[in-house]
């Protein structure tokens, strides 16, 4: 499958000092290996939903989504939106870098669903908490102790559930670009950029409310999810965050 890469640059002016957006074009292989962290990483989140009915119901004990028929259905999903082939990632087109991380990534996914068997199983127990959210911090957690690269979901303050996920300094700035109504809400449009005298590629990928989203985050605003946590009154196409990756620059 031929796939298309989009990157949006920034510009200088926006980001201060320390921040170059021309150096970004000149690395490419290092931000193509942050944008496929990013979209695997939401690929596992977009998994997750998929599932939300079958792991809250409450009549049933074993559910059967191990960690392998997760591999599998996150494999399949990455497949459809970056063309790159995870159980053939040798003979893949992609930097040496990314052939290295993806499958760690994978393996941070696969032990987080591995941990949370028991209550996703756990008979006459409707809510488990083990939503999108929930699963990309924990996974997020356990790939960057492993690897020591950066990988974050984030968001706005005002609607900040986890404080974990709070948005650094150059986060911030790029959430208000993916809000803009004009910002393209097709495609992996993300956007990067360089720190650090060119030693740190940054890369940021928008996450946008969808159907399944609006279930905790949608109307009516100020009434209580299934979570507990008030529902911020969101609309399909509202942003919703961004997943964060910063990789160094060998």
């Amino acid at each position: 499958m031929a796939r298309t890469i989009i990157f949006a640059t920034l510009l200088a002016v926006l980001m201060g000092p320390g921040v170059s957006p021309s150096a970004a074009q000149s690395n490419p292989d290092v931000i193509e290996t942050g944008r496929l962290l990013a979209i695997l990483l939401d690929s596992g989140r977009v998994t997750i939903a998929v599932i939300q009915s079958l792991v809250n119901d409450p009549e049933k004990g074993d559910k059967g989504y191990t960690p392998e028929v997760f591999e599998q259905q996150v494999i399949k999903k990455f497949k459809e939106r970056s063309g790159v082939d995870l159980v053939n990632l040798k003979n893949e087109r992609v930097p040496p870098q990314a052939k290295q991380l993806l499958p760690m990534l994978v393996e941070s996914c696969k032990k987080v669903v591995a941990t949370y068997q028991p209550i996703i199983n756990k008979q006459g127990l409707g809510y488990k908490n083990f939503i999108p959210a929930t699963f990309g911090t924990h996974c997020s957690a356990i790939f960057t102790v492993k690897t020591g690269a950066y990988l974050k979901q984030t968001t706005f303050d005002d609607v900040l559930r986890n404080p974990k996920n709070k948005a650094d300094e150059f986060e911030a700035v790029i959430l208000q670009r993916f809000a803009d109504p004009a910002y393209p809400r097709q495609g992996e449009r993300i956007i990067s950029a360089m720190e650090d005298g060119g030693k740190t590629a940054r890369v940021m990928l928008p996450l946008y409310h969808g159907p399944k989203c609006l279930v905790c985050h949608g109307e009516p605003k100020d009434v209580r999810d299934i979570s507990g946590y008030l529902r911020e009154g969101k609309k399909e196409g509202d942003l919703a965050g961004a997943i964060s990756v910063k990789l160094p620059v060998k």
